[in-house]
């Protein structure tokens, strides 16, 4: 018996399947990621040079700046307008100077973006924000 092809019933396909491809690549990448950081420090040999600890660190100078709901200020304690910050802070600017700035939640975030503009532009370097934690803690004696 003879076997008959029929040339017009068989189709080839066209289309590869790229799911073992996509496989393949996966895997590929989670071996990158593990690997690509134990072989920086390998291959970067440095030999740091070796000092003196210092134990005593520098004090900061730290001085509050409040600003009310209404955008006016105070300096550690003492209502001030902004020509008098500019003056404080060009008096007090350095190394060791920091303010920190107490907002109320309900000021302009456009106000506290000038009070930063005139500290940075006068000298100020280190400026940090206070806080309030929302979390409530329990006291042990309760």
């Amino acid at each position: 018996m003879a076997m008959k092809l029929d040339r017009g019933s068989m189709q080839t396909m066209a289309e590869i399947n790229v799911t073992p491809l996509v496989d393949v690549m996966l895997v590929l990448l989670v071996i990158f990621i593990v690997t690509a950081p134990l072989l920086v420090p390998q291959s970067m040999k440095v030999n740091l040079p070796k000092t003196v600890e210092l134990n005593k660190a520098v004090p900061t100078k730290n001085s509050v700046l409040a600003v009310d709901s209404n955008g006016h200020i105070q300096f550690d304690g003492k209502a001030i307008n902004d020509s008098e910050l500019v003056e404080i802070f060009k008096a007090k600017a350095g190394p060791n100077f920091q303010v920190q700035i107490q907002a109320d939640q309900a000021v302009p975030y456009g106000r506290v973006a000038e009070i930063m503009a005139l500290a940075q532009t006068n000298g100020v370097t280190k400026i940090s924000f206070a806080t309030t934690s929302n979390i409530k803690r329990k006291l042990p004696y309760k």
